[in-house]
Order: structure tokens, then C-alpha cells, then sequence
């Protein structure tokens, strides 16, 4: 009876320390006064993967489901377009990237289309039956040049408007569920089982594999403002690289709250602050480079899970989008 007794005391203090500790960890982070973001319910299902502007006011969404709206007012309002595409295929954008009036859609399966008249207009480019893996991401580089990278890490590039293609590196990747680009031209990936990621620089002839630094399997990984990597992975863990010549050199893990989602994305606006958004609603900010984090009131205002973050700087206009799922975002607003 005695050790039954003894048993019941443990579980109960267990829990009561397990409660603590939760009551602890979601009500540590306050919540700030004001945001910056405004909701925007796009009214459809499909889930947005990407923005992309023509100028401070013109730009185009592009989605899950064949989506594409378009917008005239800088992403307030959006309107349905539709492209020349086969109906009983069901194709998902999930890149689109412009150049002044030069722009490219890329989209799964097999799917690249061309416009040099700010969207009026588009035209399909059939791909090479070779290519390795499937089109993920575009940046366009001027009029008719375009880099495309696809889910396997092939990296091609072209100038004369999609007619042909140079590869850029001798050697894929591997599946990758995330893979992005910087502003130099580097690249950085994560497997598609997140066991490792790897790195690749302009003139290297392959990817550079680094193996993950703790048991948590990565989530996704990219740029800081100054070229350093940043990552996530399960267990809501944030890790920033310190060294920028080091790929490999890592800060201890912040982890700014547990509350059963994980982070999918991050971003940094131009006051420095940093962003966090995941699952079910979760936007956390922090503007003492992750040290201290507050919650966004007005993500509470979008019940979705927010997939990434777009930061389009177009006609040097900053465009800023949270995406999410089932037609929900965040955009920046500039009056708040």
C-alpha cells in the first residue's frame, strides 16, 4: 500500500512540475503592443508559395493548385488570372520571379513559362525529358536570364530567354526539402530528410555536404541579412551560424518557446528584427538578435500554418509577405 502510495505521490508531482514548467515556457513570451503585419484572406484553398513584384505596386501570387492572383495596389488586393494550361493537369506553382517586365514561373510537375511584358502575357517553355528532378526555384538575373535550381540541387542557367541551358554545378544535391538562393549566388539546401545540408558556391563543380549538429532533424535553413546561414529544426530550435567563413560553426540553440509547433521559416526586416513563424498561428519577433522573443498579435488573427516568409525588394520597393495555408497571409503594412 505504502508503494502505491509512494507511486501515486511521484505521478502527481511529476505533473504538477510538467504543468509548471508548460505554464513556464507559454507565458514567458509576452505579446507586443502593435504589428506590422495585416491579414489578407485570399478567398481560395490552395496554399500561396510565392510572391514576386514588376514594380511598387504590380506583382503576382502564385500557389498550390494552379494559383495565381495578381495585385495593382502592392499585395492589399489580390484578383484570380489564369495561364494556357492544360486543364486535366493540375500543376503547382512554386516559384515566380521577375526582373522589371522580365519574369518566370516555375511549377511541378515539369513546368517553366516565360513573360517580358510584366505578366500579360506568358509563354510555356517545354524542358529537357532529362533534366535532373523538378523545377523549385527561379531568380530571375535580367531581360531573357534566368538561374533555375530544382528539388535535386541541379542548378542551370540561361540569357537567351529559356531556348537553352548551362549547368551551373557537375553534381546535384540530392532530394532536398528546402533549398535556398542568396543574393551572391550561393546556395544552401536541406535533404529531404533533413539529416544533413549542404552548400554550394558560385565555381565550385559540386554541393558541399555538412552533417547536422544535433539529433534534431532540420526543418529548413537560409541567409541572414549578411550572407551567414541561419536554420531550424524539429523541437523548435533556431540556430545561427557565427562564423562567416565557417559553415559549420554554430550558435548554442534558441529555442524561444515550446508550444507543440515547430518553426517552418524565418526572415529579418529592415529594422533588424528577427522573425519566426510556424504552426498553428506561431509568429514570434525578436530585436536584440534572439536573446529576447514577444508573440505578433495580429498572427493570432489567421488561423493557419505560416509556411515562409517573401521579402521581394522589386524596383527597390520593399514587398514583405508571411504565407500561409488555405488562402491565408500576412503582408507588411507600411502605415503601421
Amino acid at each position: 500500500m505504502k508503494s502505491l502510495f509512494k507511486t501515486l505521490a511521484q505521478l502527481v508531482l511529476v505533473a504538477f512540475i510538467g504543468f509548471g514548467l508548460s505554464g513556464c515556457v507559454t507565458t514567458r513570451v509576452p505579446t507586443a503592443t502593435t504589428s506590422p503585419w495585416q491579414v489578407v484572406d485570399l478567398n481560395t484553398e490552395a496554399n500561396p508559395l510565392d510572391v514576386a513584384f514588376t514594380d511598387a505596386n504590380h506583382g503576382f501570387l502564385v500557389g498550390s493548385n494552379r494559383l495565381i492572383l495578381e495585385t495593382n495596389d502592392g499585395g492589399a488586393n489580390w484578383s484570380e488570372r489564369s495561364l494556357d494550361l492544360p486543364d486535366e493537369e493540375n500543376f503547382r506553382l512554386i516559384s515566380i520571379a521577375f526582373d522589371g517586365d522580365d519574369g518566370w514561373i516555375a511549377g511541378q510537375p515539369g513546368l517553366l513559362m516565360h513573360t517580358t511584358d510584366g505578366g500579360q502575357n506568358w509563354t510555356r517553355l517545354f524542358l529537357d525529358t532529362k533534366l535532373p528532378g523538378e523545377p523549385y526555384l527561379i531568380t530571375a538575373l535580367g531581360p531573357n536570364s534566368a538561374e533555375l535550381a530544382t528539388n535535386v540541387g541541379a542548378v542551370y542557367r540561361t540569357s537567351d530567354g529559356g531556348g537553352s541551358w548551362d549547368a551551373e554545378v557537375s553534381d546535384a544535391a540530392g532530394a532536398v526539402r528546402d533549398l535556398r538562393r542568396s543574393a551572391d549566388g550561393s546556395y544552401v539546401s536541406v535533404s529531404s530528410l533533413g539529416n544533413f545540408y549542404a552548400t554550394w558556391d558560385k565555381g565550385q563543380d559540386v554541393w558541399q555536404v555538412h552533417q547536422r549538429v544535433s539529433s534534431q532533424r532540420l526543418q529548413s535553413i537560409g541567409y541572414q541579412p549578411d550572407g551567414r546561414l541561419w536554420m531550424v529544426a524539429r523541437g523548435a530550435q533556431i540556430r545561427l551560424n557565427d562564423n562567416a567563413s565557417d559553415n559549420e560553426s554554430w550558435s548554442k540553440p534558441i529555442i524561444p518557446i515550446t508550444n507543440g509547433y515547430g518553426y517552418l521559416d524565418m526572415a529579418w526586416s529592415d529594422d533588424g528584427a528577427i522573425w519566426a513563424g510556424g504552426g498553428n498561428g506561431t509568429l514570434l519577433v525578436s530585436r536584440d538578435g534572439g536573446d529576447s522573443w514577444e508573440r505578433d498579435p495580429e498572427s493570432a488573427q489567421a488561423p493557419t500554418n505560416f509556411t515562409r516568409f517573401v521579402f521581394d525588394d522589386s524596383a527597390n520597393q520593399r514587398h514583405a509577405f508571411l504565407l500561409g495555408e488555405r488562402g491565408l497571409m500576412l503582408r507588411w503594412s507600411a502605415t503601421s
